[in-house]
């Protein structure tokens, strides 16, 4: 049985810390799962609901969507899951279904999501509860603190890739990531496999993150300022900054792609329309679908992809947070609560 008590870091208002407390284990109801967290990843996510940029949570909250845990206990109506079972638990953590875009199979426009640290309590806590539906068997070989990015950078960063188009994952093209953190350094394993050459661009002097990127295998590295000695076929844009978008339009070539992989960017500049003319593209990217899930989730030991990880207590989760604001991590943060 579980304790009646759970270590947690909660959220009480935008712009304040986290505050550290005991909180009561939750009860899975019906279609649901209680699950012992091992290790929940930090996520610039997390930032932009404590900045207040994402601007209707639950509150109190508890933050954390890129989840790592053991099955507990089952609610009412729960099959294919056992007690004692890894799963994963990422940001999208309800769909209604039943909405245009639900019966489209893109359930990750759903009319009515619900997301995992943003309208449900996440993975900074001892225990959480999440719908069965979206919760994933998760890949032997790697550590829980390992696997833990694979969740949202892992996903999201693969949604992002897959939107850059097909037809670029089969033939030799260039590939521009701007902002090389966590989602970054996860696809460009991906787009290494599939045999594009990476472009990294980091904030102006950031050496640390641009050696990082040439250590997994970018054939450049440098300033978001600079152009790439090469056009490039795609970018995709994880940096939260608007002021990128023409940037990256300006290095893509005619009929280039770029992506827009966050959830949220601060605005983006007026710009001359000859740099999106010549059928270049300009998307976002929006949550993820458990389709995704299953598809990288079982890409990922085969190639293998290797997570670079920071783990920290629990209780360190607004240190953790003061990192990830201040560009001081080499890979993903990841948070372990005690016992």
């Amino acid at each position: 049985m579980p304790p009646k008590l759970m270590q947690a870091m909660v959220l009480d208002r935008a712009g304040a810390k986290l505050r550290e407390a005991e909180l009561p284990v939750p009860v899975p109801g019906p279609n649901q799962i209680l699950i012992k967290v091992a290790a929940c990843g930090v996520c610039r996510t997390d930032l932009h609901i404590v900045d207040g940029e994402l601007a209707h949570p639950k509150l109190p909250l508890v933050l954390g969507h890129e989840i790592v845990g053991r099955v507990e206990a089952l609610g009412q109506s729960v099959e294919g899951f056992t007690p004692g079972m890894r799963v994963g638990v990422p940001w999208l953590g309800y769909t209604d279904g039943t909405c245009t875009y639900c019966r489209e199979d893109r359930e990750n426009l759903c009319d009515h999501p619900r997301f995992t640290g943003y309208d449900i309590d996440g993975g900074y806590a001892g225990y959480t509860v999440a719908d069965a539906r979206y919760a994933f068997p998760l890949p032997e070989g790697y550590g829980d603190a390992e696997a833990a990015p694979l969740l949202c950078a892992g996903l999201i960063g693969y949604r992002s890739l897959k939107m850059t188009g097909d037809k670029l994952a089969r033939i030799p093209s260039r590939l521009g990531i701007y902002g090389f953190g966590a989602a970054a350094h996860i696809v460009a394993q991906v787009a290494r496999h599939q045999g594009r050459e990476i472009y990294a661009f980091t904030r102006e002097g950031d050496r640390a993150a641009q050696e990082f990127a040439l250590s997994l295998g970018a054939v450049w590295a440098g300033s978001s300022e600079e152009r790439p000695p090469q056009q490039l076929d795609a970018a995709i844009i994880f940096a939260s900054v608007g002021a990128l978008v023409p940037l990256a339009l300006k290095a893509v070539r005619k009929g280039g792609v770029v992506v827009c992989g966050g959830i949220h960017m601060s605005d983006i500049p007026s710009f001359p329309y000859d740099i999106l003319w010549e059928e270049r593209v300009l998307r976002s990217v929006a949550n993820l679908t458990r389709a995704d899930a299953r598809e990288f989730l079982a890409l990922a030991p085969t190639i293998p992809i290797k997570t670079t990880v920071v783990p920290m207590k629990l209780e360190r989760a607004n240190e953790a947070l003061k990192r990830l604001r201040k560009g001081e991590l080499t890979g993903a943060a990841v948070l372990v609560p005690d016992g």
